[in-house]
């Protein structure tokens, strides 16, 4: 019994929300969401149709179209040339950014590491024990809830550069 409601404790904790839409159960509220979202589909789509088969029977004689309003002709092609514009720009500007990206990679992430890999080990193995020496074991740090820092342990604007210049190991 106690696994079980610590199971479920575990499982509201994991979850930011709940929809009860997906969940077991609840069959009025599913039919309705689905009618009400099947219902903005049709009053989307409904119009985009009967406009796309207007222009087409306007300007191509393909059938008879359901509205011949010259101003609502003019107004599609307009915005087909702003949306023809928009694409045009849009295309223009990912090639040039990927060929800008791809070229500083080629220059410059390719090359041979900026840093020294063996200073860069050292850094790190010099950086955990003086985290040790002011703090306290990594193990204990990581385990405990809340930890307080005292003032006098906080870190100096730059005691970490200084600790890398003591030990030569500065490449920055």
């Amino acid at each position: 019994m106690a696994q079980k409601t610590k199971e479920e404790k575990t499982s509201q904790i994991q979850s930011a929300y709940t929809d009860h839409y997906f969940e077991k159960g609840h069959w009025w509220l599913k039919v309705w969401q689905t009618l009400v979202a099947l219902f903005g589909w049709i009053c989307v789509v409904v119009p985009l149709i009967v406009t796309i088969l207007s222009y087409l029977g306007v300007k191509y004689h393909f059938f008879k179209p359901l509205w011949t309003y010259r101003e609502g002709i003019f107004e599609i092609q307009f915005i087909g040339v702003i949306l023809l514009f928009a694409f045009v720009m849009v295309l223009v500007f990912s090639v040039s950014m990927a060929l800008i990206q791809n070229r500083k990679r080629d220059r410059l992430v390719e090359q041979w590491p900026t840093f020294n890999p063996i200073n860069q080990k050292k850094r790190t193995t010099e950086l955990d024990q003086f985290m040790d020496r002011r703090f306290g074991p990594e193990k204990a740090r990581q385990n405990t809830r809340n930890y307080r820092v005292e003032p006098e342990q906080n870190l100096k604007t730059h005691e970490i550069k200084q600790l890398f210049d003591q030990h030569h190991i500065d490449d920055l």
